[in-house]
């Protein structure tokens, strides 16, 4: 399964919206520092889709707030 996320780093609560055009916006509370964000990303994701994080892969946007997620 692929997905669209829009990611907002240094937020005061984690959140998983899915908005109508079948994206999501996810707010962290992680730092967009050395990959934090993007592994707390990978946690959420992992708890949502209630699969394990060796499944979740940032397809592209390592470095940007526009990913594309796999979910094998």
């Amino acid at each position: 399964m692929k997905i669209q996320v829009k990611v907002k780093p240094n937020s005061k609560q984690q959140m998983i919206e899915q908005e109508s055009d079948g994206s999501f916006t996810v707010k962290l509370k992680s730092p967009p520092v050395e990959g934090k964000a993007n592994r707390e990303l990978i946690e959420i994701l992992a708890k949502k889709f209630n699969v394990s994080k060796s499944q979740i892969f940032i397809k592209s946007g390592l470095s940007s707030r526009h990913k594309l997620i796999i979910i094998e």
